[in-house]
């Protein structure tokens, strides 16, 4: 009988183990503010965002990260896109367990998710929720594995592997930036189910998200 390796549970930082204790919030959270996440039937949801090209380096895509990280953890997300935050840009961070209890933590640019062939391709049936569709979940078939391409804010490659829910998410957020949410990928039926209820309760969700932000010593952007 073989043994399975034991699991490395270092946090991944941009996809690279990491040595010692990392926060509770990733770092850039401390330098952002918080803004507002886009609902769904909004246009910047619905369309491919624009890639990166000029912007590496720019002190602004700092910025824009580290508020993007803030709003994620009032909203209690893992994962967020740049369009859920109304900027037309190839760019989402997240900070997402996978099924090994192993954190990871990053920001990609211009993702890209390796194909896999038809015959080692796994799909998982699992609930799957959306910052810009507060408050319902559904369940939305998605690869068990994902390895996702880009660039890091200084234009250098990036390579994120992701399992299970990490898996998901990596796979979510890129098709937030093509256009996607999870509700697209559902039938007319579940999607007007779905949008129902968000409608009903996505007031209650702002309210929570602003008593996280002002928890969190932020302000809510939520409308």
């Amino acid at each position: 009988m073989t043994t399975r390796p034991a699991t490395d549970h270092r946090v991944r930082v941009q996809g690279v183990p990491v040595e010692g204790d990392y926060p509770v919030r990733a770092p850039e959270s401390a330098r952002g503010q918080v803004l507002r996440v886009t609902v769904a039937g909004e246009d910047i949801l619905h369309r491919p965002c624009k890639p990166a090209a000029a912007e590496f380096g720019m002190p602004w895509l700092s910025q824009l990260i580290d508020d993007m990280f803030l709003t994620m953890y009032v909203a209690e997300g893992a994962g967020l896109a740049a369009n859920q935050v109304d900027v037309d840009l190839r760019l989402f961070v997240y900070d997402c367990y996978d099924d090994d209890d192993v954190r990871h933590v990053g920001h990609v640019l211009n993702p890209v998710v390796d194909p896999v062939a038809p015959e080692e391709r796994r799909l998982l049936d699992a609930g799957e929720g959306c910052l810009s569709v507060p408050g319902p979940t559904h369940d939305v078939h998605r690869a068990e594995r994902a390895v996702v391409r880009g660039l890091d804010k200084d234009g250098k490659d990036v390579v994120i592997e992701g399992t299970g829910y990490f898996a998901r998410c990596l796979l979510h957020e890129t098709d937030h930036l093509n256009g996607l949410l999870y509700v697209d990928r559902l039938t007319k039926r579940q999607r007007r189910a779905v949008l129902r209820e968000m409608d009903d309760v996505k007031d209650s969700v702002f309210a929570r998200r602003a008593e996280r932000a002002a928890a969190l010593g932020a302000v809510s952007t939520e409308r």
